[in-house]
């Protein structure tokens, strides 16, 4: 029989041209990038991170990340800098502009961002395209809650707690 080649590894866990991990309040963080913009950030869940097995590789965008997210933890600085490069459908960019509008302190619904893209009663399917933000901090997908002002999900980090870690350091009242 002859030898097979390998199956590469789907693109969600390939190896990026550029890593860097840096700790933080809500527990270490992983970014990413393809040399010229950030293309991933994750929040360590229960002490993990997606790519822990794989080496650091920095860069000069990867080090503007990790020091433009020290100094939000800081509290110095409110909103990012950075270039992204976001991989995702047409609703789920236009999903993530709306994400992008919203300031430091400043919070949505997931109605209000159906509303804003199209889409009215389209609230699972916002809430899935926030959860799919390749970028949470950077893109602030935290910033949405429920119309109630109370805390629905969230999927970076430890959920919930991390989310509303966020929203207090933020200074956003939620339920």
């Amino acid at each position: 029989m002859p030898a097979r080649a390998p199956t590469p590894p789907p693109a969600s866990v390939a190896a990026p041209a550029f890593l860097r991990r840096l700790p933080s309040p809500i527990g270490r963080i992983e970014i990413t990038s393809d040399g010229h913009s950030v293309t991933s950030l994750a929040i360590a869940r229960d002490g993990q991170l997606p790519r822990d097995a794989m080496p650091e590789r920095t860069s000069d965008v990867l080090e503007h990340a990790a020091a433009q997210l020290d100094e939000y933890f800081a509290g110095v600085r409110r909103d990012f800098d950075l270039p992204v490069h976001l991989v995702g459908t047409d609703f789920q960019h236009a999903v993530w502009a709306e994400l992008e509008k919203l300031k430091w302190g400043e919070i949505s619904s997931y109605g209000r961002i159906g509303l804003a893209t199209g889409r009215v009663a389209a609230g699972r399917a916002v809430g899935g395209a926030i959860g799919a933000n390749p970028v949470p901090i950077i893109v602030g997908c935290h910033r949405v809650l429920a119309a109630s002002r109370k805390i629905t999900g969230y999927s970076g980090g430890n959920g919930v707690p991390t989310k509303a870690w966020l929203l207090d350091h933020e200074g956003i009242p939620h339920g």
